[in-house]
């Protein structure tokens, strides 16, 4: 039996109530799609630890969150890359990645010299993180947090801040990621032009729960070009429906 990440968060955020449950393979890249305002960014944050809500999280075997149990996020295995990278400005590009490995106390399984060749970071090691493109700062953040050995990948829309050849830069390095390692990634997107690019499976999520799970198609390519608005108003009619809209 393969493994798999499953959980189920219940609460309010603020005046926002998720009532989500999932499960997906503990392999390959799983996104996490849907409308704005839909509650993404929240789950997120309860599997890292972030946001405490009544439920139950389990990794791969190993139970993270449950009646009695509640790992704290430093105890949690996870590298976390946000829509803003969040260096360390007076590190080195070098620095930056050394202090997410300096940070795991587990054997490391993802060497630096494997993540810098990955993410062709050679070139940019002895620089300062304040002469980066956006495209280079996300590969660096990237970078420090795989050295950090994750057991899971968690990533927030890390393209939605970039211009569209920073994006067309950084793409191809996801993509390699997606082929050379092994580990399982949660990827929040609303363009889905790049889940079809990277993602294996796509969870799609609207007013707090999870609507439906199905593997990434190419039909995922065709609603890249409808417009935030439209399809917000696609999801809202499928919810009102009953139905689970393809993510």
């Amino acid at each position: 039996m393969s493994e798999v990440i499953e959980g189920h968060f219940a609460g309010r955020v603020g005046g926002f109530a998720l009532e989500a449950a999932f499960s997906f393979p503990a392999h390959g890249i799983t996104a996490l799609s849907g409308p704005s305002g839909a509650g993404k960014t929240s789950l997120l944050r309860c599997i890292a630890g972030l946001t405490r809500l009544e439920g139950r999280l389990n990794v791969a075997g190993e139970v993270w969150q449950d009646g009695r149990v509640f790992l704290p996020t430093h105890r949690r295995p996870i590298g976390v890359v946000f829509q803003e990278p969040s260096l360390l400005a007076h590190l080195s590009v070098r620095d930056n990645l050394t202090y997410g490995a300096r940070r795991s106390p587990v054997r490391a399984e993802v060497g630096f010299e494997d993540t810098v060749e990955l993410l062709g970071l050679r070139p940019l090691l002895g620089r300062s993180t304040a002469n980066l493109s956006g495209g280079e700062r996300q590969r660096v953040a990237l970078g420090r947090a795989l050295l950090s050995q994750p057991r899971l990948l968690l990533m927030d829309e890390p393209l939605s801040s970039l211009d569209a050849a920073s994006k067309a830069e950084i793409l191809p390095y996801l993509e390699r990621l997606h082929r050379t390692l092994a580990i399982p990634a949660l990827y929040i997107s609303h363009d889905a032009g790049e889940i079809a690019r990277l993602a294996d499976r796509v969870l799609f999520m609207a007013q707090g729960k999870i609507l439906s799970a199905a593997p990434a198609s190419p039909s995922d390519r065709s609603l890249a070009g409808l417009s935030a608005q439209q399809r917000d108003g696609l999801a809202r009619a499928a919810l009102k429906a009953g139905l689970t809209p393809e993510a």
